[in-house]
């Protein structure tokens, strides 16, 4: 009997290197959410788009850190800050030791933007 030392074509897991990094990611969400809004005035004509290339510019950062196999889903909340509380939630199956997700808030004296991550591993 010979053994077979080739890597498995179907990998369920991602090594340990392949693993997706929160906090590189979270680093990284900082990032383009200081760059885009540092002094910006909420403005609800300017919200729409804000949101659409502050998605795009965290995805596109992702996609830097090349996690193979990796699904990126990227979803931006900008609300007007006004002394009223918001609450997020969200809900989905994965598999906790592959499936990983990040947030980031940033806030100003006008606005607040959250932006989740969730990089989902194609098996």
């Amino acid at each position: 009997m010979t053994e077979n030392k080739e890597t498995p074509a179907y990998q369920v897991q991602p090594t340990f290197r392949q693993k997706f990094k929160p906090m590189q990611a979270r680093e990284a969400m900082e990032a383009v959410l200081k760059e885009k809004l540092q002094g910006q005035q909420y403005s609800v004509e300017q919200v729409p788009s804000w949101t659409r290339d502050i998605a795009d510019a965290v995805k596109n950062k992702l996609k830097e850190f090349e996690y193979d196999r990796y699904k990126i889903i990227v979803q931006v909340v900008i609300g007007e800050l006004r002394g009223e509380g918001v609450k997020m939630a969200c809900r989905c199956f994965w598999d906790e030791n592959s499936d990983k997700h990040v947030s980031f808030t940033f806030s100003n004296d006008s606005l607040f933007c959250t932006a989740t991550a969730f990089a989902v591993y194609h098996y």
